[in-house]
Parts: C-alpha cells; structure tokens; sequence
C-alpha cells in the first residue's frame, strides 16, 4: 500500500500480522526437557481479550507512549491493568461471554530471575497453547508459534532481567489455512492451557537425547541418539542405566552421536511396565528419564509386540472437560486411564491431536498402549505448502517430545481426509517423515471407507503400516448388512484397526432399540458391530468412538445441546451408559 501523508500504522495497516509471523519457534528449537528441574510460571496472570486485534496493530508489547512534552498519550491497554485469571486455562471457561470467543487473547505477568551461574541460559517452555502464540520478553518480541496442542521453547538469555514482564498473545481463529482448519468436530478452545515453565541450562547442554530397543532384533540391542547445544563439540557424552550395568562414554562428531549397544533389557508391555532409570551427561549438564524398552511391529495382518500377537482393546479420548475446557492434570489423566481400565482397555486412541505430556508419561507407568495424533483432519488445505510446512512440523515437535515413551506405539497423521492426489502427496509425505524420524514405531492413518465399492480401499495405506478405519454403520449408515459386506469385500495386506464406530445416547434417555439417541440404540450398536467385528480375522484392535462426551459447536438437537454424545460416559465423567458395558464384556470375556 502507497502510504499518504496522513497514514496512520495502526489503522491502515492491513498487512499488520505479518510482522510478528515468523514461525521460528518450532521443533528445530525445542530442548531436551528430561528430568530438567523447572520452575512454574504458572498461577495469576492478567488477561484481555483482543477481538479487533489491536494489540498487535498497536503495538501492545511496547511501553506506553510519551510525547515531546512529557505527557502520557492516551492508552488502550496496559500489562498490569488487564483482568485477572489462573494459568493454565481455557479463556472459554472463564466467563459465559467468552466461551464463543475466537481471536487474540493477551496474557501478562512480571517474574523475578537471579541468574544461579554467570553462564547459565535459560528457556520458556510452553506445553500447548491455541493456536498461534506470540511472546514478548520485557516489550521485545521474541517469536511465535504455530500448532495447538504441541509444546515449544524460546530462549530467553539475552533479554531476561532481574525483573522482566511477560506478554503472550494467542490467537485461536479457525482458518482454512491451519491444521486443523476451520470445520472440526470438536470445540476451538483458546488460551494458554499447558504448564508454562522456565528452565535452566549450562553454556553447553543435551538438545536432544533419544533411546529405543532396536527393532527386528533379537531384545539385545539398543539404540541411542545425542544432539548437543554445541554443534562443533567433538568430545563425548556419558550414559548411565544403572540396573542394566552401563556406564559408558560415546563419543561425539559435530556435536552429534549415535550408538548401537548390546544388552537385553527386560521389555516392557502392558502386562509388566517395566521402566529404567537413565541418565545422559554432557560436560556440566545432565539429563534423566525413565524408559521402557519395547518392540512394535507388523507382520502380515499381525501386530507383534516384542514379538508376541497383540489385539488392541482400545477406546478413543478427547481433551474435554464440563469445567476446564482443554486443560489436562495428572488428576484428570489418571481418571480417563481408570476408566480404560475398567472397560479392559490396553490401548487408547488420543484423538485428534497431541494431548497433555503427562498423559504418556502415566500410560508408561501404568502399562496402557497409545495412539499419538496430529490434526490433519477433514479437508484441510492440501495443496498449500505452508500447511504441509505447520502439520510437519507438529508431527516432528511430537515426535520429539515422546520418543522415549514406551507407551507410545503409534503415530498417526491425519483423520477422515478425502482420497484425492493432492491428499494423497501431502501424507504420504508426513508418512515418510515420521517413519525416517522414528522407525521404532508404527505409522498409520484413520481412514474413510470407499462407500461407493463398500470396502476398504485407500491409497494412503500403501505407505502406512497399520489401516485406520473409520466406520459408522447403525449410526450415519443404518445397515448393519453393509458392514457384513464390507468385510467381505475387503482383504486388505496389513492388519486394520477399526478406530471409530459407535452411536449417539444422552444419558438417561431410554426407550426401544429402534430409537435413536437413547441407551438401548447405542448398545444394540455395539453389540451388532462388536458381532461383526469379531469375526474379521484382518481386524487387530478397535478404539469405538469415545469415551466421554464432548462439546461440539455442530452438535444441537434435543439430546445433544452442544455435545456429541457418542461417549460411553456423561460429560460428567461418572454416568455409564449401556454400550459401556457392551464393550467391557467383550473386552474381558
């Protein structure tokens, strides 16, 4: 735009968000975070809700303005004057009229630091926020990412002071260009909802440190990968696994290394949990984690886990709760685990995106099987590079944040998407991403059936090693006889995991098993699918759809009221409904 005499930037600037839209905070900037010792910055912070986004076109982030006379220019907004509320939080919880909202949330606090060493650095790690997020460090603006579910870090050492002040813009407006994009099936909770953290590290630090049991092997071998902040550093690391005799130094080239060992570690599984303790020191720092040591493979239309056939009894799970929203705790977590359990559940589906840390951290300690995510859902934009670019990018930042979950045995990349060339080149290349990052694990999609032919035919499966399918029939599809038919229809060459079916019921709305949304539709849905299902040789595990209900904006007639309430347990987290104990009796007979 040519600018007049009389422009005015904060105004007539409509190209105003680009300034701060510069993605560097992303995986290739995330840290090594285990065993780190943090410190919360959690807790009161002031909070405005932004609709306008004059924040950003008015420059929230610097100090009020004075003119040449000395006089305070009128002001907008001001870091200590906004409301107050509790971090982490959903801001849609925090008042009935901004439950709606989408846009730019502003967010500030001041902290203390006193530097405990003269070389330490120190980093900001945010666990999740919604969805793009903006962070300024005592009015300079640090960077921004984009991504809503997974973590990120941002160096703060060279603007951080004794006393700093903090601002954090998020931005959850739905577009096109997002993933996931504007039509979801859930609800687009805003705001700051993971823990947010400062970290200390030395000059020279651990980046990255990954461990698995090599797979293919005979359980003797383990692989170990280092990045160190110290990209010329040629001399080495030392790793610790005290209850498998090693102590040992590996040396490091260009500030990289990777190592194969030989040892047979007691495996872990659902049925024996077994975790390690393991250290990993670089010069003046160290870094510790609890590992088990697994192998998941396939062979033919079998799942081996360390070596063994595994059916996997599974539910699938949102992040959503009556009173928090978004927001996870290790409390909330250890719910949604126990009631797996009660179902006979060893695996969960994480849907549709990468939850709370915690929650694979406690499926490694409990000896649950998980299915991790990222939201590349519906009819995102496949033909849009910077898309591709943003969904890459959260699948490696998940990646990297639990590679050394044992719990964790598959990465899926994508849900429900329409089969077409452009879909087929965009995940087919997240497939080849996940799988030359981690090839410990499992890569899979949940797929739609070709309803045309009624069987399951997708050419995404060629690079997945599992088939996700998603099938509805007695709900969007009322014949049960084309689910008979489809399984007929389809010999597929790799196992298949049915990753949806279920059917709508509010809670104690009961009548006929003819009756949609009451108790006895759905669990006459499941026993017929649950039939069906079982007599599908190809079929090695199902996580039915889903656990609790769940707010969706979509979801508005009688019984729904904004909530889909395909779950098996009231959006109140304690009302079982029948199909509840359909699926647990198939689960433990």
């Amino acid at each position: 735009m040519k600018k007049s005499d009389n422009f005015e930037e904060s105004i007539h600037n409509e190209a105003y968000y680009a300034k701060c839209d510069v993605r560097n905070l992303n995986h290739s900037t995330m840290i090594c975070k285990a065993g780190r010792r943090t410190e919360k910055l959690n807790g009161l912070w002031n909070y405005v809700m932004d609709q306008y986004d004059v924040g950003l076109r008015d420059n929230w982030h610097v100090p009020r303005k004075i003119d040449e006379n000395g006089v305070q220019e009128p002001w907008d907004y001001h870091v200590d004057e906004g409301e107050l509320t509790f971090i982490p939080c959903c801001w849609n919880k925090i008042k009935p009229e901004y439950f709606w909202f989408e846009g730019c949330g502003w967010f500030s606090r001041h902290f203390r630091y006193i530097k405990q060493d003269n070389s330490e650095r120190i980093f900001l790690h945010i666990g999740g926020a919604n969805y793009d997020t903006k962070v300024f460090l005592n009015y300079t603006f640090l960077g921004n990412h984009v991504g809503g579910s997974t973590p990120f870090f941002a160096e703060l050492t060279e603007e951080i002071q004794q006393e700093n002040v903090i601002q954090i813009c998020v931005n959850n407006t739905r577009t096109s260009d997002r993933v996931p994009m504007k039509n979801t099936d859930w609800f687009n909770w805003g705001g700051l909802y993971r823990d947010i953290e400062l970290i200390r590290v030395p000059q020279d630090f651990v980046r990255d440190f990954r461990i698995h049991l090599v797979p293919n092997s005979r359980f003797d071998k383990i692989e170990v990968a280092v990045r160190v902040s110290d990209e010329t550093a040629q001399d080495s690391v030392r790793l610790s696994i005290p209850e498998l005799n090693i102590d040992r130094d590996i040396t490091l080239t260009d500030g990289v290394c990777r190592e194969v060992l030989k040892v047979s570690p007691e495996l872990w599984s659902p049925e024996n949990p077994k975790l390690y303790d393991v250290s990993l020191a670089f010069r003046r720092d160290t870094v510790s984690d609890r590992v088990g040591f697994r192998e998941i493979r396939v062979k033919g239309r079998e799942i081996l886990l360390n070596g063994k056939n595994i059916w996997l009894k599974g539910i699938a799970v949102h992040e959503d709760d009556a009173e928090l929203g978004k927001v996870s705790s290790a409390e909330d977590i250890n719910r949604r685990f126990a009631h797996a359990k009660e179902l006979g559940c060893n695996y969960l589906r994480l849907s549709h995106y990468p939850h709370h840390e915690l929650a694979a951290k406690i499926a490694d300690e409990q000896g649950l099987l998980l299915w991790e995510e990222i939201p590349v859902y519906w009819a995102i934009d496949f033909t849009r590079q910077a898309t591709y670019t943003d969904a890459q990018n959260q699948l490696l930042e998940l990646i990297s944040r639990d590679y050394n979950r044992a719990s964790v045995i598959i990465w899926a990349i994508g849900n429900e998407n329409a089969d077409t060339d452009e879909r087929l080149d965009f995940m087919s290349r997240l497939a080849k991403t996940a799988k030359s990052n981690d090839g410990s694990r499992l890569v899979t999609a949940a797929c739609l059936v070709n309803h045309a032919k009624n069987r399951i035919e997708d050419r995404l499966t060629e690079y997945l090693d599992i088939i996700g399918l998603n099938e509805y029939y007695g709900w969007y599809k009322t014949r049960f006889k084309d689910l008979i038919e489809l399984g007929e229809n389809s010999q597929p060459d790799k196992p298949v995991l049915i990753t949806e079916f279920g059917a709508g019921a509010k809670a104690g709305h009961h009548g006929s098993i003819s009756e949609k949304f009451t108790e006895e539709y759905a669990e006459e849905v499941y026993k017929q699918q649950l039939a069906t299902i079982d007599r599908l040789d190809y079929v090695k595990g199902i996580s039915p759809w889903i656990l609790y209900d769940f707010t969706c904006p979509r979801r508005n007639n009688r019984y729904q009221r904004g909530y889909n309430r395909k779950g098996l347990i009231a959006e109140d987290k304690k009302t079982r409904k029948l199909p509840f104990f359909v699926l647990q009796d198939f689960y433990k007979r």
